[in-house]
C-alpha cells in the first residue's frame, strides 16, 4: 500500500469518533479576525455531519469571525457541547458581547439542545453575561447540565443577570414540560460578592438539581455565604461544594453547617482559606457528626482554627469510611498542636488521611488577636450602631433583656436585680420560684443563657443548701437550653466566657473564672440532658487550653474527669 494511501486512511481515522462527533480547534492559538480567517473552519463545520461538540478554546475570536462561524452553526441542530473558554484573548471588551450574541442566536436558530456550555476564562464582565442572557433563557438551554463560567469577571451585576436568566430558564422549561436540571455550576474568580452570590442562591434554590457548585475566590462574606447555605438545603443531590477563598467567619460557618447537615450525597467540601475560625470549625464538625456519610474530602485549611477546634473536627470524621483526605494545613496549632492532631488521627487509624501541616501558622499571640478584632470591627459596626440605644436603656449587660418580654412573672424584677448583683442570699430567697424564673429566660439567645449560667454559678458555696440551689438552677437552665437546639451556640459562648477561646463575637466577653462556674458545669455534664457531643467539644478545649483555668485547678480537673467519662461512655 502506498504511503499516500496510508496517510489518507490515518487522517480519516483521526476524524472518526466513536459515539460523540466532535470538531476540535483547541489550543491552536489562532487569531481569527474576519470571515477569511475562518473560511476553512466554517467549511469543516458545514461538512461535519451530526456535530455534537465544538471546541474553540485557546484561540482569539473577533466579531466578524464569530458571525461567519455562527452562520455555519445555524444548521447544526445536534450540537450539545460548546467548549468555548479562553477564546477572546487580546480582544476589546466591546467586541465580546456581539460575538457571543451571534453564536447564541445561531444556536437558537438551529434548534440545538445543549448539555454543556463552557465560557470560562473569557473576562467578558457584566456585558458578556448580557451577551448570553437570551441564549440561557431559550429552549437551547432547557437541557443544560453543565454551565462553566470560571474567571469571567462577571461582577455583582453579571451575577444578578445570570441568576435571573437561570431562573427564567427553569420557569420556561418547566412550563414546556421538561424542567431545567442543571447539575454542575462553576463560577470562580468572578467578584460576585454578597449581592451576586445572594442572587444566584435564589436561583439555586429554585433549581434544586445541583450536584457540583464551585464558587471560589468571589469576595463573598457571611451574608452571601448564609444565602448560599440556605440554597444548598434545596439541592439534596449535591456532591461537591467548593467555596474556597471567601470569608465565612463565625456566622457564615454556622449557617453553612446547618445548610449541609442533611446533604447525604455530599462528598467533597472545600472551605479552605475561608476564615471559618474555631467556632465555625466546631459548627461544621457538628454537621459531620450528624450526617455526610459519604464524605471523601474536607478542606478547612488556612482558616485561623486553633488546636482544640481542629481536634473536634478530627473526632467528627471518625467513622467516615469513604474519607480520603482531611486538609487542616495553614491553621494555628503550633508544634505541640500539630503533634496532638497527628496523634488523634493515628488513634483512629486515620493518620494517612491527614494532609500536610507544613504551613501551620503557629499559636496566635496577643497581637494576632488584636488584629483579628480589628478585622471584625467593620463587619459588626452596623449591628452595633443599632444596639447603642438598647445598651443605654438596659445597662451594659442588657440584663433586662434576659427575661422574655412576652411573659414576665411578678418576681422578674427581683431576678433581674439578682443578675445585676448576684449573691447566695438572693438566690436562696427565691425558694421554689427559682425554676419558674429560669423558665422565663430566653434560651434562643446563647449569650444570654451563658450569662445567666455564669452569674448564677458564681454564688456557689460549699454550704449544702447553697450548693443545691445553684445546681438545681443551673441544671434547669441548661436542660431547657439544650432541648431548644442551641447546644453548639451555648457551648461556644461558655468556652469564650471562660477564656478558652478567642471569639469574633464582641457580645461574648471573658469573665473572671470562679470554681463555682466549673463545678456547676461539671455537675450538669454528668446529667443525661447534657449532649455527649458537646461534652466532647468542651473536653477538647479544657484539655488543650486548661492553663487559663489554673486559678481553679481543682474544679477544672473535676470538670475534665467528668467530661472524659461522658465522651468515652
Amino acid at each position: 500500500m502506498a504511503s499516500g494511501d496510508i496517510a489518507q486512511i490515518t487522517e480519516a481515522l483521526a476524524k472518526t469518533h466513536v459515539g460523540e462527533v466532535e470538531l476540535s480547534y483547541k489550543g491552536r492559538g489562532l487569531k481569527l479576525d474576519n470571515a477569511e480567517s475562518v473560511k476553512e473552519m466554517v467549511k469543516e463545520i458545514e461538512q461535519c455531519q451530526g456535530l455534537q461538540s465544538l471546541r474553540l478554546e485557546g484561540n482569539t475570536l473577533g466579531v466578524e469571525a464569530a458571525q461567519a462561524i455562527s452562520k455555519a452553526l445555524e444548521a447544526k441542530s445536534e450540537l450539545e457541547q460548546c467548549h468555548w473558554s479562553d477564546m477572546f484573548t487580546g480582544r476589546l471588551r466591546s467586541e465580546i458581547p456581539p460575538a457571543l450574541k451571534s453564536l447564541g442566536n445561531a444556536l437558537m436558530t438551529s434548534g440545538a439542545r445543549l448539555t454543556q456550555l463552557d465560557l470560562s476564562d473569557n473576562a467578558f464582565g457584566p456585558d458578556g453575561v448580557k451577551g448570553i442572557e437570551s441564549l440561557l433563557k431559550s429552549p437551547v438551554c432547557y437541557t443544560l447540565r453543565e454551565l462553566r463560567l470560571n474567571n469571567c469577571g462577571m461582577g455583582i451585576g453579571g451575577g444578578m443577570v445570570l441568576a435571573s436568566a437561570l431562573t427564567e430558564c427553569f420557569k420556561q422549561s418547566s412550563a414546556a414540560g421538561s424542567p431545567l436540571k442543571l447539575k454542575v455550576f462553576i463560577a470562580g474568580r468572578n467578584r460576585l460578592e454578597n449581592n451576586g452570590a445572594t442572587a444566584l442562591a435564589k436561583a439555586f434554590k429554585v433549581l434544586g438539581s445541583l450536584e457540583e457548585v464551585h464558587m471560589p475566590q468571589n469576595g463573598i462574606n457571611h451574608p452571601g455565604i448564609t444565602a448560599l447555605a440556605a440554597a444548598m438545603k434545596h439541592n439534596p443531590n449535591l456532591q461537591v461544594l467548593n467555596l474556597n477563598d471567601n470569608t465565612f467567619t463565625k456566622r457564615g460557618s454556622i449557617a453553612m453547617a446547618e445548610g449541609i447537615r442533611h446533604l447525604r450525597c455530599l462528598k467533597v467540601i472545600n472551605f479552605g482559606d475561608c476564615l471559618v475560625r474555631s467556632e465555625g470549625a466546631i459548627a461544621i464538625a457538628g454537621a459531620l457528626r450528624e450526617g455526610l456519610p459519604f464524605l471523601r474530602e474536607l478542606n478547612l485549611s488556612f482558616g485561623e482554627i486553633c488546636e482544640a477546634g481542629a481536634l473536634v473536627v478530627a473526632k467528627a470524621v471518625q467513622g467516615k469510611a469513604d474519607l480520603e483526605k482531611l486538609d487542616l494545613n495553614g491553621n494555628c496549632f503550633g508544634e505541640d498542636g500539630c503533634e496532638a492532631l497527628r496523634e488523634a488521627m493515628e488513634s483512629m487509624n486515620m493518620e494517612e488521611l491527614l494532609g500536610s501541616l507544613s504551613d501551620d501558622e503557629g499559636e496566635p499571640d496577643e497581637d494576632d488577636e488584636e488584629e483579628e478584632d480589628d478585622d471584625d470591627e467593620e463587619e459588626d459596626d452596623d449591628e452595633e450602631e443599632g444596639k447603642e440605644d438598647d445598651i443605654e436603656e438596659n445597662g451594659v449587660n442588657g440584663t433586662k433583656d434576659i427575661i422574655e418580654e412576652k411573659e414576665k412573672p411578678h418576681c422578674s424584677s427581683e431576678f433581674a436585680s439578682f443578675l445585676i448583683s448576684p449573691s447566695a442570699e438572693k438566690l436562696m430567697s427565691f425558694g421554689a420560684k427559682r425554676i419558674q424564673l429560669i423558665d422565663q429566660v430566653d434560651v434562643s439567645d446563647a449569650s444570654k443563657v451563658s450569662e445567666v449560667f455564669l452569674k448564677t454559678s458564681s454564688v456557689y458555696e460549699d454550704e449544702p443548701d447553697v450548693k443545691q440551689a445553684v445546681f438545681e438552677t443551673t441544671d434547669a437552665l441548661l436542660r431547657k437550653a439544650f432541648s431548644n437546639s442551641q447546644s453548639s451556640s451555648l457551648i461556644f459562648s461558655l468556652i469564650v466566657n471562660l477564656g478558652l477561646l478567642k471569639s469574633e463575637d464582641k457580645k461574648i466577653k471573658k469573665v473572671s473564672v470562679l470554681p463555682g462556674h466549673l463545678l456547676a458545669l461539671e455537675h450538669a455534664a454528668a446529667q443525661e440532658f447534657f449532649p455527649a457531643d458537646q461534652a466532647g467539644i468542651l473536653e477538647a478545649f479544657v484539655s488543650r487550653n486548661g492553663k487559663v483555668l489554673e486559678s481553679c485547678s481543682s474544679a477544672r480537673d473535676a470538670l475534665k474527669t467528668t467530661l472524659v467519662k461522658r465522651t468515652s461512655a
